[in-house]
């Protein structure tokens, strides 16, 4: 799995690709997270638009990530989310606990509203 970071206007963007099964890669994403909290970015849009599939380790990283941004008082969205992953969020009823968007463009605009 490779991690591409963006900072918009003081959102960070992290486009994900490959498949989230748990291991090293999927802590890589929330120590990228906790990363930008150190950096005072607590506004953050995981992109899942390139990520085939994810299991419960993957959905447990994207846990870790939004319990590190609400304890620094932050937010985390979600953009992209294939239909096979939106399913996962449904199955698991995680899809009422995140905030999800069709295009990282449109997460972003959502911190602006």
């Amino acid at each position: 799995m490779t991690i591409k970071e963006e900072i918009r206007e003081n959102v960070a963007v992290l486009y994900l690709r490959g498949n989230m099964m748990g291991g090293p890669e999927s802590m890589e994403v929330h120590e990228k997270v906790k990363s930008l909290i150190g950096d005072k970015i607590t506004k953050v849009v995981i992109d899942l638009s390139k990520v085939k599939w994810m299991n419960s380790s993957g959905l447990g990283a994207i846990m870790a990530c939004m319990t590190s941004l609400t304890g620094a008082d932050g937010v985390l969205k979600i953009s992209g989310a294939t239909e096979k992953i939106q399913n996962l969020f449904m199955i698991t009823k995680l899809l009422t606990i995140f905030d999800t968007y069709e295009t990282a463009d449109r997460a972003v605009a959502s911190f602006k509203e």
